[in-house]
């Protein structure tokens, strides 16, 4: 086994692109199941509802071929010199079709019950989520001529963007992103960390800009897996204890009284002596809630003890 085949390169990718769209309503997931025998999507973009933690980011700050993201993105990716071939677009079609039931399923489900239940296919015939929700994406690291020549005239167009193309296979687009002709500009580093040009992918390496704790663990694996054992300085057990001091600092900053409705009574009760609660109550307050009868009885006990 070569060293290319030994490095996880859709787990960095994902990490990559995890990293880069941090602030965004998209979640990013590596080799997702599609079916009860083992078929795995390289990368899967799937969109999410806005939370309270997402910032407002430009498109323009995105990865180029990522602007424009729509709610479910399937993407099939081939690194190194394994070259994107008609194979592979047809797996990745295949996969697509498959998703596309799988994620309309899981809506049903969802929309039936409230919450996710196991996923069956169910008898009856069911609605398919719109097909302009899903687009496919095939990322390769050079050009795909051969895939190209096989293709009817004109079924592969460059975009605006250098490196982007539409590409027409049978009867689906997919869009097409080829990292070693992508523009060498910081937005693009995430794509760049995986050029087989040694000069574009050491650029992207300095250029790389991290925007979470998975950003800074993803440059320094791929330096290591690059350059060697010296630059993994920053282990995964550092990143651990930075992620901890982060949601310190996080918490410190949040209302108390909110932070403590997330948790059940008992569970804000752990820990602490009953005495010193009770102590914190003048009598008046303990007394509240108990009926005259239980009262009275704890008084004849104080009586007979004492």
């Amino acid at each position: 086994m070569n060293r290319d085949q030994r490095i996880p390169w859709h787990k960095l990718l994902g990490q990559a692109l995890a990293d880069a769209l941090i602030g965004l309503p998209y979640q990013v997931s590596t080799e997702e199941e599609l079916a009860l025998r083992s078929q795995r999507l390289d990368v899967l973009i799937i969109e999410q509802g806005q939370s309270p933690q997402a910032t407002s980011r430009p498109a323009d700050d995105c990865p180029d071929g990522l602007e424009d993201l729509t709610k479910h993105n399937l993407l099939s990716f081939k690194a190194a010199d394994e070259p994107f071939s008609a194979w592979f677009a047809e797996e990745l079609l295949s996969h697509s079709v498959t998703y596309r039931k799988v994620a309309s399923l899981r809506a049903l489900r969802k929309r039936q019950s409230g919450k996710d239940q196991p996923l069956e296919e169910p008898k009856e015939a069911y609605r398919l989520l719109p097909a302009e929700d899903f687009r496919c994406y095939a990322i390769a690291t050079r050009f795909p001529r051969q895939l190209v020549k096989q293709l009817r005239s004109g079924s592969c167009q460059k975009t605006e963007k250098a490196g982007i193309y539409h590409l027409r296979f049978g009867t689906r687009d997919m869009r097409l992103v080829v990292i070693n002709q992508l523009e060498p500009h910081p937005r693009n580093a995430p794509w760049g960390l995986f050029a087989t040009d040694e000069a574009q992918w050491r650029a992207a390496f300095a250029s790389y800009r991290s925007h979470s704790d998975i950003g800074i663990h993803l440059h320094n694996l791929i330096g290591y897996f690059r350059l060697g054992e010296g630059y993994m300085a920053y282990t995964q057990e550092d990143m651990h204890r930075d992620a901890r001091e982060w949601l310190k600092g996080a918490l410190s900053e949040l209302d108390p009284e909110e932070v403590l409705q997330c948790y059940a009574p008992e569970d804000r009760l752990k820990g602490l002596d009953a005495e010193e609660v009770l102590n914190r109550y003048d009598p008046e307050e303990r007394l509240k809630g108990l009926d005259s009868a239980t009262i009275e009885a704890w008084l004849a006990k104080q009586r007979r003890d004492h």
